[in-house]
């Protein structure tokens, strides 16, 4: 048996991680700006987040869910205070796709109501109903398809207003910031109305933050920049820095009954004690404190980047928008410069690094981008 080939890979295999950086089995060292797609939130093999998996791994990793769990209890009250919702309720599982499937269902149970709307460009994962909700045709199996989900365009307010007032839907679903689209910023007026337009109309606002939550634009959940208050929210990529879990923020509106949502490998001790570790660090560290700084010092050097067509984003969920296609400048990247970067469409770089970056990574980065870029520039000048 092998595995099933569904990914294009890099001949590359880090096999060590330290801070900032990967090992290869050479022993070459790579700068991550990557994150392994934003899931590195403190740092590769941080001391106190390898302790505590470990300690917790001696004592016990994992029993299901029909016996009480402490540590769910304090990862519950732990991000109730430092994401800025301790009314809320928290629903633990295993990934972004199941967390969005769960604040659908729940959506969808407290209206009574199936239809859900959602935005152009949109990824909120690869399961039945995530997937249905994603706009990407060529990820969408027959199966998935159903009229249960409309698109319209991100921040046209009249858009939404004419597909609520037909009073179908149960819910209407954003990323704080699109991230596999491109880094697209929904606009905070935009985002306020849409809040206001849902709640006029007795529709759920879902907002899938996890990409762009967990600290990467600067704030704990990109859409407290909108200064609003969603009715849930999803969450999964930099929650355990590398630890698969999932969970969705219920606002209290919400009446829990037993058995409406389940799952068996979610809140586990093991999975508790990572995402308890990870916002012990935010708080220790200052994190949210360095993603301001390392992301406005980041954005201030790109702008000087020569063949930028458009530079977007928010702290460190970054898009930079190429004039040229940009797959040629990343691989260069990796193979000459040992840098990770992601990609978001033929002519996006996207850059996710870890939270606790510093200047020096940012010059590192910003030396080799000036570098490929200004000899793309000399070959293309040179005659033929």
């Amino acid at each position: 048996m092998v595995p099933f080939d569904v990914y294009p890979l890099w001949d590359i295999e880090p096999v060590r991680g330290e801070g900032c950086y990967l090992y290869d089995k050479s022993g070459v060292r790579y700068l991550d700006f990557y994150g392994g797609h934003a899931v590195i939130s403190v740092g590769h093999a941080h001391p106190r987040y390898v302790q505590r998996i470990t300690e917790q791994l001696h004592r016990l990793a994992f029993y299901s869910n029909a016996v009480q769990n402490s540590l769910q209890k304090q990862l519950a009250e732990r991000l109730g205070h430092a994401s800025g919702y301790p009314h809320f309720a928290l629903f633990l599982c295993n990934s972004g796709a199941e967390a969005n499937e769960n604040a659908i269902k729940l959506a969808s149970f407290d209206t009574g109501k199936k239809k859900v709307l959602a935005f152009s460009k949109a990824f909120h994962g690869r399961t039945s109903g995530a997937v249905a909700a994603t706009d990407n045709p060529k990820i969408l199996a027959p199966f998935n398809r159903t009229p249960n989900v409309e698109f319209i365009p991100l921040n046209d307010v009249e858009a939404v207003e004419q597909k609520l007032k037909t009073g179908e839907f149960c819910a209407a679903i954003i990323e704080g910031i699109q991230g596999v689209g491109g880094i697209l910023l929904p606009d905070d007026p935009f985002l306020q109305q849409l809040s206001e337009r849902c709640r006029a109309h007795g529709v759920r606002l879902i907002l899938d933050e996890i990409q762009s939550g967990y600290g990467r634009s600067g704030k704990f959940f990109a859409h407290q920049w909108a200064g609003i208050e969603p009715d849930l929210i999803t969450t999964a990529k930099g929650m355990a820095n590398g630890f698969p879990i999932g969970g969705v923020l219920i606002s209290p509106a919400f009446k829990p009954l037993h058995g409406m949502l389940g799952t068996t490998f979610g809140g586990a001790h093991l999975a508790c004690a990572a995402a308890l570790a990870v916002l012990e660090i935010f708080e220790e560290e200052h994190i949210l404190g360095n993603v301001a700084d390392m992301g406005a010092l980041l954005m201030n050097e790109l702008r000087a980047l020569p063949g930028v067509k458009e530079l977007r984003g928010r702290g460190l969920i970054v898009g930079i928008e190429m004039e040229k296609p940009a797959g040629e400048l990343r691989k260069k990247l990796l193979f000459e410069h040992k840098i990770f970067t992601g990609a978001a469409g033929a002519h996006v770089i996207r850059l996710l690094p870890p939270l606790c970056i510093g200047r020096q990574q940012v010059s590192e980065l910003m030396a080799a981008l000036r570098a490929v870029v200004e000899n793309e520039k000399t070959l293309t000048k040179q005659p033929a």
